[in-house]
Formats: C-alpha cells, sequence, structure tokens
C-alpha cells in the first residue's frame, strides 16, 4: 500500500478481504438463515435481544427502523417473511415507551417509520392519518439530516406517494422539500451546505447518516416531483459541493465527516455509510448521470472503499460491510461496468462470513436493520440481481 492510499484511510479500521468468491446458492442459503433466526428470536412482547454491540443506556432498541421492530419486520417482509402480527400494536406502545426519551416524528428513529410499515404491511386509512401527520410535523426539524430531520420523513411521504398514489404524500414530500431547500445555503466559497442542529451541537456535516450528502439523496429521490428548473439545479448544487470537499489522492477519494474539518477523528479516518466516500457514493449516484468527471469522482470514491477493505467493526449497513459494498452496486447502476457488482458481491460474501463469527464471538444474532444482520442479508440479497438502494431508503 503507498503512503499517498494510507492518508485517505486508517489501515487498522479494515480487514482483509476474505477469498471466498460469489457463490449464489451458498448466499441465499445463510439469508435464509438469518430470516430463520429472526423469526425464532421474536419474544413474547414482539420485541428481539438486544445485541451487546446496541446496548447503551441512552437508548432502548424497541420500535423504530433503526434499531428496533419496525425495521426488523420490514425487513423481514422484503425477504418474503409476511408478519404483520409483530407490528400491529407497535405504534401505540411506542407512545407509551420510545425508543429514546421522548417521542419523535422522525423516520428512521421514531414514528412515522413505524406508522410506514405499519401500512405497508396492513394499509388502513387511520394509520395512514397518523403518519401523514407525523411526516408534517417533522417538516421544520432543526437536526437538517436524515436520522431525526425532515429527509427521512421525506423519503416516507415518497415511499407512500408510489404504494398508494394519492396527491396528498407528494404534496408533504414538496411542503418538506420547500422548506430543506430553503435552508440550503450558500458559503463563501460557492458551495451548499446546511447547518445540523443535533445532540446539543450545531455542526456542518457532509456525510449520508447526518449530513449534506442524505438530504441531497431525499431530494433526488423525489426529482420528478420537483419543478424541472430546481431539478437542474440540484445537480449542479449537488456536483459543486462534492467535489470542492473530496480530499484525493492517487486515484481515490474520500469525504471528512465536517466541512473543513479533518479526514480523521478519535478512531481514525471514517470509511462507511453514515461518513466517509460509501455513504457519499451511494447517496449521490442519481445525481448529474451525463456529467463524466463526476461519474469519475464517485469511481475514485468507489476505489477508496475497496483499496480500504472490509470494515473490521462488523458487517452492517451503517458502519459496516454490508453499507459500504452498497456504494459498489450504486456505481454498478451509473456505469453498467461489471466489476462494481463483482466487488459489491465480494462485499456480501464477506459480511455474511462476519455474521457468522460475530455469532460464535457473541452466541446470539443482532437483531437489527442498520445495525445488525438482517441489513446484511438485505444487501446481499440486493447482490443477487444487481439491484442498487439502501435498504430502506430508496426502495419500499
Amino acid at each position: 500500500m503507498s503512503e499517498d492510499r494510507a492518508i485517505l484511510y486508517t489501515p487498522d479500521n479494515h480487514e482483509p478481504l476474505r477469498d471466498k468468491g460469489w457463490d449464489e446458492a451458498w448466499v441465499r442459503t445463510r439469508i435464509e438463515a438469518i430470516a430463520d433466526d429472526a423469526e425464532s428470536a421474536v419474544s413474547n412482547d414482539g420485541l428481539w435481544p438486544v445485541h451487546p454491540l446496541d446496548d447503551d443506556p441512552e437508548y432502548w432498541a424497541g420500535a423504530g427502523v433503526y434499531f428496533g421492530a419496525a425495521g426488523v419486520v420490514w425487513a423481514l417482509h422484503r425477504l418474503g417473511r409476511e408478519r404483520p402480527d409483530l407490528i400491529r400494536d407497535r405504534h401505540a406502545r411506542y407512545l407509551e415507551r420510545p425508543d429514546w426519551p421522548g417521542v419523535v416524528p422522525s423516520y428512521l428513529m421514531g414514528e412515522a417509520g413505524i406508522l410506514l410499515v405499519s401500512y405497508l404491511l396492513e394499509p388502513a386509512e387511520e394509520t395512514a392519518a397518523e403518519l401523514a401527520r407525523a411526516i408534517a410535523a417533522n417538516r421544520e426539524n432543526e437536526s437538517n439530516e436524515m436520522l431525526w430531520g425532515s429527509p427521512g420523513t421525506m423519503l416516507a411521504a415518497l415511499a407512500m406517494h408510489r404504494a398508494t398514489g394519492e396527491e396528498r404524500w407528494a404534496e408533504l414530500w414538496r411542503s418538506s422539500a420547500d422548506e430543506l431547500w430553503r435552508r440550503w445555503e450558500s458559503t463563501a466559497t460557492g458551495i451548499y451546505l446546511w447547518t445540523q442542529q443535533l445532540y446539543g451541537k450545531e455542526r456542518v456535516l457532509v456525510g449520508a447518516g447526518h449530513g449534506f450528502a442524505g438530504n441531497a439523496l431525499a431530494l433526488l429521490a423525489g426529482r420528478d416531483l420537483h419543478h424541472s428548473s430546481r431539478a437542474l439545479e440540484l445537480d449542479e448544487r449537488i456536483v459543486a459541493t462534492a467535489a470542492a470537499l473530496a480530499r484525493r489522492e492517487d486515484g481515490l477519494a474520500n469525504w471528512a465527516p465536517e466541512a473543513g474539518g479533518e479526514l480523521a477523528h478519535r478512531a481514525g479516518i471514517r470509511v462507511q455509510w453514515c461518513h466517509g466516500a460509501p455513504g457519499m457514493v451511494m447517496s449521490l449516484s442519481a445525481a448529474a448521470v451525463d456529467d463524466a468527471s463526476f461519474t469519475e469522482l464517485l469511481e475514485a470514491g468507489g476505489e477508496l472503499v475497496w483499496a480500504a477493505g472490509p470494515l473490521a467493526k462488523g458487517p452492517g449497513l451503517c458502519h459496516g460491510t454490508a453499507g459500504n459494498g452498497v456504494a459498489f452496486l450504486a456505481l454498478f447502476e451509473r456505469t453498467g461496468d461489471a466489476r462494481w457488482l463483482d466487488r459489491a458481491r465480494r462485499f456480501a460474501v464477506h459480511a455474511l462470513l462476519q455474521v457468522e463469527r460475530h455469532r460464535a464471538q457473541y452466541g446470539m444474532g443482532r437483531y437489527s436493520l442498520w445495525t445488525g444482520d438482517l441489513g446484511v442479508a438485505l444487501m446481499a440479497e440486493s447482490c443477487i440481481d444487481g439491484r442498487a438502494g439502501m435498504p430502506s431508503l430508496e426502495w419500499a
């Protein structure tokens, strides 16, 4: 490894890619095993055991899409296991005991995600009305990011618009998009960023989880609902901002978590969905599709993910090997180059092997969509037919 490459990622945060190649039958068997285990592990109260790596006194992994039951039930649904009984009263129980201190309307962390999954499995107007209320309530969320703010609930509105064809969901999406666009501010250097009010701090974040890229994804996902002039400007802002913030060396590219900040933080340089090249590539891959120089930049991000290798911390979506592999699927969709599909499949196999290793280490599965085994299963399933999209963000 050259010194140039080493400065864009921290080698100790990654591990060598396993030699095992793609074997569809082997992959399907492990996807089914993960789904079987998730179905059998649910307790009588409709919840799953909390994994030691998710055991944090600041939250209770009970109901939401990111950590909790809604994410598990939705993943089982995507894997062909219909369990509406496990989501039927989950919203009411969430209101009694929210995952975090206080009820929040957000998609990944609160009400909207639970209600969306409930509706998708058992459509009911009462559920839809509650979901519409939550989306509207989150329009002016000051966090200006995906997990808590309006970009997440915009995706819930978009999923409902596609599921029902009803104009009210398009209007809810546009209302939040208008406010998000209003807050998208030009900087002194001519790029466009949001300011996040998050966990008691004000920051200007770049990545998919809490910053620019995740917000851009939400705006790109509803491109057909924008006015044509705004859709064109959307591409221009994304390209200019992503290019200006990229750190490039030796054919590779990465992005710092914070605009103007250092690549490294206390745990080294992050290369994962929430912060770094994987989330940037996945989130922005639908922008300016005819711009060859932007494609080259995104591919440089993909090359960084490949050069760094699988994440040593684990297999999941948010900050694991499977989430990094989703970036390769995005590049395969954008370019049609089969090497990106091959790389995605190699990461999927490695992530499935990491699942097995973690189960042996901890004596249990990790029952969550974004941090656990089901996210890995869904990413691996996407690799079978080369389908792009981050589970629960780009397809419902």
